[in-house]
């Protein structure tokens, strides 16, 4: 299954819609469960590349925005954080 346009927007304003939230209501810290990996036929890379990207641009864009945590279950989501994120 290949994962649309509409799909990719969907889960990047996933992510937005909670940084906003979070911002607005003063939060220090927001974490994330690596949202998609392996469900919805995401890919776990694409979707662990959209939850980077899209974080990466919202702290640029919003440098007093809270801290922003990647929460990984299986070792394969915590690899492709990891190489993501440089860490």
């Amino acid at each position: 299954n290949k994962v649309s346009k509409k799909e990719i927007e969907e889960l990047r304003n996933c992510y937005l819609s909670s940084l906003d939230l979070a911002l607005k209501a003063g939060l220090n810290s927001i974490a994330f469960c690596c949202i998609s990996t392996g469900e919805f036929h995401f890919p776990n890379d694409l979707a662990a590349q959209i939850g980077v990207e899209t974080v990466r641009e919202f702290k640029k864009n919003h440098p007093d925005s809270p801290d922003i945590i990647f929460n990984a279950f299986k070792d394969l989501d915590y690899d492709l954080y990891k190489n993501l994120l440089g860490s």
